[in-house]
């Protein structure tokens, strides 16, 4: 019995995960005035006027969302995975009580929602006067995601044997010699679950860069799906080709990366 359910129940959550999927890739290729009408109908006759709509726009849209978007993502998840992983290999090796603390304080970090510290990031920037700009939005990725990758890395870090940093250590190299040469190369799994993760994250985030960059100083690519509604109308086709076209870079992304994932995620799971 529950060998004939559990093949049902896998194609039902698949099918319910699909839709969504199949409604934008239908309409991304169906003239603008059929979506309305049918959005789950076929694409008959296909067409790209959507994409190419969206590429040609006067105000270019597309091109200035794209380029702040990989901007702040390839930024916050860089400087994120250079704390992270020195952070986790430290508190990975420490056995002081500073170490078991400073892990309590980020783990404590994971369970707020970043809504709830919004206003008051808000202040923090407008005072250090990085409001509406860049950096004022990577430096709330950083501060924000750091506990998520402190943890990635010391559940993998403590998979790593100390035995070669001892050697490492005994044959003269320095601490930082021993972390980029030794360890760092040994967390690519874990490196790369992190940049999956967070990149994603941040590259999806949507009231964040609302809120840090407003509506006038900037946007990003979710941002821009946004700025494509009307308050009165709206032209779907447009709206489901720029939710198509964002939807590549994340996927070439991941697609890129996905050899380490699992191993990533798993990798800390029986040491330590």
């Amino acid at each position: 019995m529950r060998r004939s359910i559990r093949p049902l129940v896998a194609t039902a959550v698949a099918a319910i995960f699909f839709v969504p999927l199949y409604v934008v890739c239908v309409n991304v290729i169906k003239p603008g005035p059929k979506i309305a009408k049918s959005p789950a109908s076929l694409p008959i006759p296909p067409t790209l006027h959507n994409i190419t709509a969206v590429l040609t726009r006067p105000d270019q849209l597309f091109w200035v969302s794209l380029t702040n978007s990989v901007v702040v993502t390839a930024l916050s998840i860089l400087i994120l995975t250079v704390l992270s992983s020195m952070l986790g290999h430290y508190l990975a090796r420490s056995k002081s009580r500073w170490g078991r603390w400073l892990t309590l304080l980020l783990l404590c970090g994971l369970m707020i929602p970043p809504q709830v510290i919004l206003i008051p990031i808000t202040q923090v920037l407008r005072f250090a006067h990085l409001m509406t700009t860049i950096q004022g939005l990577v430096l709330f990725n950083v501060g924000y995601y750091v506990p998520f990758g402190v943890f990635v890395f010391t559940g993998f870090t403590r998979s790593i044997p100390v035995e070669l940093e001892e050697a490492a250590a005994m044959d003269g190299a320095g601490r930082f010699q021993i972390f980029w040469r030794i360890v760092f190369p040994l967390l690519r799994p874990a490196t790369a679950s992190v940049l999956i993760f967070l990149g994603v994250w941040i590259w999806n985030d949507f009231i964040d860069p609302l809120v840090i960059l407003g509506p006038g100083q900037g946007t990003t690519i979710t941002t821009g799906i946004y700025r494509a509604i009307g308050q009165y109308q709206a032209d779907f086709g447009t709206v489901f080709a720029l939710m198509f076209l964002a939807t590549l870079p994340v996927l070439i992304f991941y697609l890129a990366l996905q050899k380490h994932f699992v191993k990533g995620l798993t990798g800390g799971a029986t040491k330590g």
